[in-house]
């Protein structure tokens, strides 16, 4: 006799597994977090960039990228936008190669001069050697005078350059004593200086000369060359409290291709910037 339920037919029942949840996930979530949080940031980005100025960007691209040491004090301002550049002179660190050097006190010139200030005192410079060039044609004496000069305005100063020519020294010999020449065209220089209260400073060439000797004097010579022309400078009305530095560059600096040739036997009286 069969055994109940022996001939029963077998059921399998199949149940299908969803992984991650279907439509049901949290993964959608996270890239839209990141999405919001992006966007967030740049639109902060946008707001920073209107409401700031030009100087306040630069201080901040500075504070990410600096190009400069910093002081270990702070740059900060007292409120919201307050602060300023790292490169602004109170926060630099002292001792750096980079930091500006203070103004000088005797000078009188404030350390932020305005693009107004600089192209005045240019003006100024310029007018200077206008009216020492624009002495051509009172005479043939001044004619003759003013073939020694040159002058250009750099960013150092103003640099007015006598300079001796072919048959025609402005030096006696290979000494300091300086010729009528010299001495007539520092005497006018000395006097149109009343137009300019700038500092200045003298620099002396010598051209190089064939010499046999264990001591060749040439630092010696044109140093004493410098400190004759601020002689004759001073001796013409100039300031004492004006001349700012005596050079004697020697044979170092020459200006033509012969080192030898006369163009290189000069002296320059520079204006000196301010700004």
């Amino acid at each position: 006799m069969a055994e109940p339920g022996r001939n029963r037919p077998l059921v399998i029942k199949r149940k299908k597994v969803i992984q991650g949840g279907g439509h049901h996930g949290g993964a959608w979530k996270v890239a839209y977090a990141d999405f919001v949080t992006a966007m967030m940031a740049f639109f902060l980005l946008l707001w920073l960039v209107n409401v700031t100025t030009e100087e306040q960007r630069e201080g901040i691209a500075e504070y990410f990228a600096p190009a400069v040491p910093l002081s270990p004090t702070s740059g900060g301002g007292d409120g919201m936008f307050g602060g300023d550049k790292m490169s602004a002179p109170d926060n630099m660190l002292a001792g750096s190669g980079d930091v500006p050097a203070p103004p000088d006190a005797d000078s009188g010139t404030p350390p932020d001069a305005s693009a107004a200030d600089r192209a005045a005192e240019a003006a100024a410079l310029a007018s200077l050697a206008d009216a020492l060039l624009g002495r051509s044609g009172e005479s043939e004496r001044m004619d003759e005078l003013l073939q020694h000069v040159v002058t250009r305005l750099t960013d150092e100063g103003l640099i007015v350059e006598i300079f001796a020519r072919p048959g025609a020294p402005i030096f006696d010999g290979a000494g300091a004593e300086p010729l009528p020449v010299l001495r007539e065209i520092v005497g006018l220089t000395a006097e149109l200086a009343r137009m300019v209260t700038n500092d200045v400073g003298i620099d002396a060439h010598l051209p190089a000369r064939s010499v046999l000797l264990a001591r060749n004097p040439v630092w010696e010579v044109s140093s004493d060359r410098a400190d004759a022309v601020r002689r004759l400078l001073e001796d013409g009305g100039l300031d004492p409290g004006r001349v700012h530095r005596l050079t004697g560059h020697a044979d170092r600096s020459p200006l033509a291709d012969d080192p030898s040739a006369p163009r290189n036997d000069r002296v320059e009286i520079i204006f000196l910037r301010r700004h």
